[in-house]
This record gives structure tokens, C-alpha cells and sequence, in this order.
């Protein structure tokens, strides 16, 4: 535990001090959230020994706040980046009634789930994800939006009579080049599974593989919806228009985002 840590755990003084000395930048946020967080001194104890010691927020108090919701984290996932709701009002402005909503590499589900939120009941969800302990982690988050969460390799789990019907398809599969994993804040590199940040070596290996087959699933006119970076963009695209699909980059300065949307002519 660190050396900063506070002799009265509720001191919310003492609790913003550990922070400081730790390097956490938004100290005196990050103190409120953890104090309201604890349900008792022994447990913000140990919760501020976690933080000071690099471990993620989301995953110490354990929810992420993303499109205006707490959605339940927890150590081993990857933390849903704001930057991502971008890429969920895109998808919700593409959107038709009763859509139904596939979320490929989906996490704990928060992207998806934060599509359907928005629109109207009738709306389907769907989702998949390879690992394990995101899937656990996305049933709690979808289960009450009426959501199914399939645990396997992108397509390989879902059901056969998906093929076809869906109408948006949201995938924030990872992207970052292999080379450049070390070069993450350590709250990434250290805290969240490689399988969530590992896009291989030009960072599009899985984009490339959701572009390729997302044909075959998407309905007349539904959407694929890829978040990526500047840099990625053109090589995105360049997968989606060899799937066939009709392909525009739309980028944020105010998200700092970019996202690949293709259409199923």
C-alpha cells in the first residue's frame, strides 16, 4: 500500500492528499467517487491502496460511466473510453425502428447496450465477445435491456438466424499495433487483457475479419459501425469497400474519434 495513504480513511482531505501524491490528475473527483463508493472504512482502505497503486478507477469502485450510465467493470476488462460515444450516436442516428443492434467485441457491453438504451423498446440486442470474464460482465450490463450475450470468436457463437437481420453492427474491436501495446498508460497496459487492446501488427487484423463476414449478417441497408484511429482510417476503409460494403470515415474533433461506417447496399 502506498506511503500516502490516509491515517482516516473517510477524510475526504486525507483520501484527496493520497491521491495527489499517487499522480491522479483529477485527485479530488476521483476522492468523491471512492468515498461514496466504500461501504465502510476498512473497505475505502483497501480501495485507495488499489488506486495509489495504479490499479483503474472503474475497476476499484466498479462501474464505468459511459453515455450517461454506470456500467458494471471490474479488474481483468477493458474500461469503455468516452471517446467511444461517438461512435454510439452515430449508430443511433442510423438506426431504424425495432433495429436489431449486433455488438461485436463487445466488452462488457456497454456499446451496445448504450445503442438499444436510446431507442425505442422494440429495439434487439445481440452481442459477443472471446473473453471469458467480459462475457460475465456484459450479461449483468445487457440482461435488462432484454439482451443475449454469446461468449466466442466474433461470429463464430452467434445464432444462424441473426444472418441477415441486423441493422447495426458495432464493433470497437481493438486496434492498437502489437509493437505499440507497451507504449499504453499503464493503467491499460497493466490493468486490461491484451485480447482487449491487441490489434496485431498493423493494429486492422480484426477489423479486417468483422469487414470481411458482416456482409452475410447485416440486413439490406443495416450498418457496420468500426471505431479506429486517424491514422487507420484509410486502411479501414479499404476493408470494408473489398467487402462490398459502401464506406464513408467520419471523424470528432470534439470526441477526438474516428469511425468507419460501411453500408450493406
Amino acid at each position: 500500500m502506498s506511503d500516502a495513504m490516509p491515517a482516516h480513511p473517510h477524510d475526504y482531505g486525507s483520501v484527496v492528499l493520497a491521491l495527489r501524491g499517487a499522480g491522479c490528475v483529477f485527485a479530488e473527483d476521483e476522492a468523491r467517487m471512492l468515498v461514496s463508493a466504500a461501504p465502510t472504512p476498512e473497505a475505502l482502505t483497501e480501495m485507495v491502496g488499489r488506486r495509489t497503486a495504479g490499479e483503474p478507477l472503474e475497476h476499484v469502485v466498479g462501474w464505468a460511466e459511459f453515455c450517461g450510465r454506470r456500467w458494471a467493470v471490474g479488474p481483468g476488462v477493458f474500461v469503455p473510453r468516452r471517446r467511444t460515444e461517438f461512435l454510439v450516436g452515430l449508430a443511433c442516428e442510423a438506426a431504424p425502428p425495432g433495429a436489431v443492434v449486433l455488438d461485436l467485441c463487445c466488452g462488457v457491453g456497454a456499446v451496445g447496450a448504450a445503442v438499444v438504451a436510446r431507442l425505442e423498446p422494440t429495439a434487439e440486442l445481440y452481442a459477443a465477445d472471446i473473453a471469458p470474464e467480459a462475457v460475465r460482465y456484459a450479461r449483468r450490463n445487457v440482461a435488462p435491456l432484454g439482451g443475449e450475450v454469446f461468449e466466442g470468436d466474433l461470429y463464430e457463437p452467434l445464432p444462424r438466424e441473426l444472418r441477415g437481420r441486423v441493422d447495426i453492427l458495432v464493433a470497437n474491436a481493438p486496434y492498437v499495433p502489437t509493437d505499440e501495446i507497451g507504449l499504453l498508460p499503464p493503467e491499460a497496459r497493466e490493468h486490461e487483457p491484451v485480447v482487449a487492446l491487441d490489434g496485431g501488427a498493423d493494429g486492422m487484423d480484426l477489423q479486417r475479419r468483422v469487414a470481411e463476414e458482416a456482409p452475410r449478417w447485416l440486413a439490406p441497408g443495416g450498418r457496420l459501425l468500426v471505431e479506429t484511429s486517424g491514422r487507420q482510417a484509410p486502411g479501414t476503409a479499404e476493408a470494408f469497400a473489398r467487402a462490398g460494403l459502401e464506406t464513408r470515415v467520419l471523424e470528432s474533433e470534439e470526441w477526438c474519434a474516428t469511425v468507419v461506417v460501411g453500408r450493406r447496399a
